[in-house]
């Protein structure tokens, strides 16, 4: 069962330009492990930017308005780069709570902007 759905759209540019503007954001969002995997590609920016996008739209999908830190969020991709996922702290109590027990994560970029979409599910008993 579909226990919520949330979507987040990042403007590139509008990030780029907050994230030079204000550095000391990227550990305040970012775990050390999306940065480094940021690091590593060509495009750093866009990475970081749909990772940004899928912690909105998961807050969104548990209906969650107050939040920890979000680094209790980290974006991860397994050995096919499908995203997924690891929650910790109050995140993972709320996802908990909602019977969350199974999240789903699409990311996307194109024209500008990147996009999160996220489904949280419950699994039948």
């Amino acid at each position: 069962m579909i226990v919520g759905v949330g979507v987040d759209l990042v403007d590139l540019q509008r990030f780029e330009r907050t994230v030079a503007r204000t550095p000391r954001l990227l550990p305040r969002l970012f775990t050390a492990g999306e940065r480094m995997l940021a690091d590593g590609r060509e495009r750093p920016v866009r990475s970081l930017a749909a990772r940004f996008a899928a912690k909105e739209a998961l807050v969104k999908a548990l209906g969650e308005a107050t939040l920890g830190a979000w680094s209790e969020i980290e974006v991860v991709s397994d050995a096919h780069g499908k995203p997924s996922f690891r929650l910790h702290g109050a995140i993972a109590a709320a996802a908990a709570k909602r019977g969350a027990d199974a999240l789903h994560l699409s990311l996307s970029h194109d024209g500008g902007l990147a996009m999160a979409y996220v489904v949280a599910e419950r699994s039948a008993v």
